[in-house]
């Protein structure tokens, strides 16, 4: 007589418990972290897109359903005042002559002496990098007075050499320490073995240094060109003149000048806030690249 055996339980079930609980664990903290990231984005943008549909409404249109009702009209009038009217065509291009050449002689500048300090052996180069970063500890509100009475006994008041002149002076020390800290991890027998063949510190640094610290150059143009473009502290501090100020200066004059014309004041904003936003778009690429560097070393 044969005898019969109960068949014996699945272990790999219960094996499986712990895995398929992780796996609901990960997709459940997945689409929560989708959904969260998804409501600080929306409420991030609302305000943005709150100011893009504003800037395209009439101010009959504004005043009858309010600022933030849907809109009833669609117009480009409010892009002319504030471009003819509010004088944001000046403006725009005070503020473009001041960034652009600011962050070119910033960077120029900042990527000579990050160069020196970091590929050769001077004295005294970590004192110099020092007193350069701890320039940029010291908060602005200071330093207006004694800002302001320089440019005058320099005789460059109310001028746009003065802002540019501050803006390089005040933004330097933090992009070469930047530049410094990547420079000094280039390998060195790059370096030396340009040396060998012959080739300058000129030569070095146009030819070797620049090309592989391209990334880190395009994140601290899209960095400073913001900063400096959106600044206002120190355009009211040595400037005067209506016909002088940038554009962020010009937001407060048309804000004065249109009270109760939100469209107005919407597309002012909208037109001081478009370069920013196409540099970084133009440099998006290269901005990432920088930040991510040395991220794996």
């Amino acid at each position: 007589m044969t005898a019969t055996h109960a068949p014996t339980p699945r272990t790999e079930r219960r094996d499986d418990v712990p895995a398929v609980r992780g796996e609901r664990r990960r997709i459940w903290g997945t689409a929560g972290f989708h959904l969260s990231a998804g409501l600080l984005s929306a409420l991030w943008l609302l305000p943005i897109a709150l100011v893009l549909v504003t800037s395209v409404r009439s101010f009959d249109d504004v005043a009858a359903h309010g600022v933030g009702s849907l809109p009833h009209s669609f117009t480009l009038d409010g892009f002319r005042q504030a471009w003819v009217d509010g004088g944001q065509q000046r403006a725009l291009t005070n503020s473009l002559l001041v960034t652009v050449p600011a962050v070119l002689l910033s960077l120029l500048l900042a990527s000579t002496a990050a160069f020196a300090l970091s590929r050769y052996d001077l004295p005294f180069r970590r004192t110099l990098l020092l007193v350069m970063l701890g320039g940029n500890l010291l908060p602005p509100q200071i330093l207006l007075v004694p800002v302001s009475k320089l440019s005058e006994m320099l005789g460059l008041y109310d001028s746009l050499y003065a802002l540019i002149g501050v803006q390089v002076g005040f933004g330097i020390g933090f992009y070469v320490f930047v530049l410094h800290g990547f420079m000094r991890s280039i390998p060195p027998e790059i370096q030396q073995a340009a040396v060998i063949d012959g080739a300058g510190p000129w030569q070095i640094y146009t030819r070797i240094i620049m090309p592989l610290a391209k990334p880190a150059m395009a994140a601290l143009c899209a960095l400073s060109f913001t900063w400096i473009f959106n600044d206002l502290l120190w355009a009211i501090t040595v400037l005067r003149t209506d016909s002088q100020m940038p554009i962020t200066a010009s937001l407060i004059g048309l804000q004065g000048q249109y009270v109760s014309m939100w469209n107005v004041i919407a597309a002012g904003s909208v037109v001081a806030a478009a370069p920013t936003v196409a540099v970084f778009l133009k440099f998006q690429r290269h901005f990432v690249a920088g930040l991510n560097l040395g991220a794996v070393k």
